[in-house]
């Protein structure tokens, strides 16, 4: 369960509390806009449709390594696409580490390694 202020751009904890999970809508929407938009474009459309069916293919089928980022790469160049990020204002941003503390302090109950003291605290890193 998300208990965020703002659940489209959020950590959470995993439902199996193994997992932290991080929600952040604003870039699969910016990606579905940019698509859209270069898709409105005829002379564009067929490369799109094009791009999506090799990718389509290769979901489907057995990739080989490579493979699948090859065909995402592709549909991002045909579309346009601009590199998946946003910029996070400070508030949201000390939301997000407040979260995130939040969420490794559950985590960390299952971390062999919080026991091992790091090199800032004065002991031998692991």
């Amino acid at each position: 369960m998300n208990h965020s202020k703002k659940p489209g751009m959020s950590f959470a904890l995993g439902a199996n509390h193994l997992h932290a999970v991080l929600r952040v809508d604003q870039i699969r929407n910016d990606t579905l806009i940019q698509l859209v938009q270069h898709w409105a474009d005829p002379d564009s459309r067929d490369d799109i449709l094009d791009a999506l069916d090799e990718l389509a293919a290769v979901v489907q089928g057995i990739a080989r390594e490579g493979e699948l980022d090859a065909a995402i790469e592709q549909v991002e160049d045909v579309a346009g696409m601009d590199t998946a990020q946003i910029e996070v204002p400070t508030l949201d941003a000390r939301r997000l580490h407040d979260e995130l503390s939040a969420v490794n302090r559950v985590l960390d109950r299952f971390n062999p390694q919080r026991l091992v003291p790091t090199s800032r605290e004065g002991g031998a890193a692991a």
